[in-house]
């Protein structure tokens, strides 16, 4: 079975994880967003980083 997410951007997740666990990571443009309070919060910051540098990301689910 295919891999659904590349491994680059699973590194890119990890990475907004780390900033997450360490209270650094921030939301909005330019980080003025304010902190991220929520692990869901940071694992879609990483995948929304991922899709913008081209990387395999599946699309975001629809909402029915």
């Amino acid at each position: 079975m295919a891999r659904r997410y590349s491994r680059s951007a699973n590194k890119d997740v990890e990475r907004e994880m780390r900033k997450f666990n360490r209270g650094k990571l921030k939301s909005g443009k330019g980080g003025k967003g304010g902190r991220v309070k929520s692990r869901k919060q940071a694992i879609a910051i990483g995948l929304s980083e991922a899709r913008q540098k081209g990387k395999k990301v599946p699309r975001k689910a629809k909402r029915a």
